[in-house]
């Protein structure tokens, strides 16, 4: 690699909004291919702070193989207090590197990108692991960044919502999501603020919230065959999720860091409440009964950042969106 080149956010949002089908194909593909050992991804590193608790920035490094292998990391900061600013919870930028040389070549913006592969897999866990026809009726609990992209890519992948119910902690955004589901959609979409009732009566949940710990627990109703996406994951108690059935995207990932399934394990000292991983789902390794809520938890790993990042920048090189940055590199020569 002899270039370098950024690739900014509206080219990322670009990319993702014209073929989310593309990404959803990609996430799949690399949730394989991480489940056959053709991927690297270490644990992710926590950066936090004695005087500011609720906020980290985020490093995961990962290697992608296969037959175009690409090496990379994000570093992804979340201040929950950033909504008060009137600024989105998260930034982010992806580096990548040349697999063979080391080099980096392109700085891409990645919150877009975050966004989009959590989203990616939340609608492939929809597909894979609903529970006969796709859900009527869908909540949202947390209207940000997150839920916003989830909806999109399930209205994206012809989702047949009949009723879309929001819920958080301050109205206002609830009511701005809704009206963006009903807007953009075409989904009847509703604000509700009594979270117990709405529970009860949703086919697919949406956890998309900043709770620092858990919050749903034995007093609220869920339901046989219905699927909660867990995709903050510190939101429901461990009494709950051992009543479930339990999807996760990587089980050594997820049980760290005081996730729900992390707490789980740590309470009752066992992992036998994991069904499987998303890709033995879909590999059919996996059936889960619908005799109970099916769970899934996705930690969120590197190699799908990195897999939808070198798709925006090979798509941005191609159309001519890419910027390059001549001489980044001061010499590429060592003699």
């Amino acid at each position: 690699m002899s270039t370098f080149h950024v690739i900014d956010g509206s080219v990322t949002q670009d990319v993702i909004g014209s073929a989310p089908s593309d990404v959803l194909e990609l996430v799949r593909e690399t949730y394989l291919q991480h489940s056959c050992g053709a991927t690297v991804n270490p644990n992710s590193h926590f950066l936090r702070f004695p005087h500011d608790p609720g906020a980290r920035i985020i490093a995961l490094p990962a290697h992608l193989g296969g037959d175009t292998p690409v090496s990379g990391i994000k570093w992804i900061a979340s201040y929950p207090q950033n909504v008060r600013r009137n600024l989105p919870r998260a930034s982010a930028v992806l580096v990548l590197n040349d697999a063979e040389t080391g080099y980096p070549f392109a700085c891409l913006e990645a919150s877009g990108i975050s966004a989009a592969r959590t989203a990616a897999s939340a609608a492939l866990a929809v597909e894979t692991l609903a529970d006969g026809d796709t859900p009527k009726t869908v909540l949202f609990v947390g209207a940000g960044v997150i839920g916003r992209t989830v909806s999109d890519f399930l209205a994206a992948r012809g989702t047949d919502v009949r009723e879309c119910l929001v819920h958080d902690h301050v109205d206002a955004y609830a009511e701005t999501f809704a009206a963006y589901a009903a807007d953009a959609h075409g989904w009847p979409a509703r604000t509700v603020s009594q979270i117990d009732a709405a529970l009860a009566t949703a086919d697919l949940v949406v956890l998309a919230t900043t709770a620092p710990a858990p919050w749903l627990a034995d007093g609220q109703t869920l339901l046989p065959g219905q699927l909660i996406l867990n995709l903050s994951l510190r939101d429901i108690h461990p009494t709950v999720m051992i009543k479930c059935h339990n999807v996760l995207d990587d089980i050594d990932h997820c049980l760290t860091a005081q996730t729900s399934p992390h707490l789980t394990e740590t309470e009752y000292g066992t992992r036998d409440f994991i069904d499987g991983t998303l890709a033995d789902v879909l590999r059919g390794d996996v059936t889960l009964g619908h005799d109970r809520p099916t769970v899934f938890s996705p930690f969120g790993l590197g190699v799908l950042d990195l897999a939808v990042g070198y798709h925006i920048y090979r798509t941005a090189v191609r159309t001519g969106r890419a910027t390059e940055i001549p001489g980044f590199f001061p010499e590429l020569k060592r003699w």
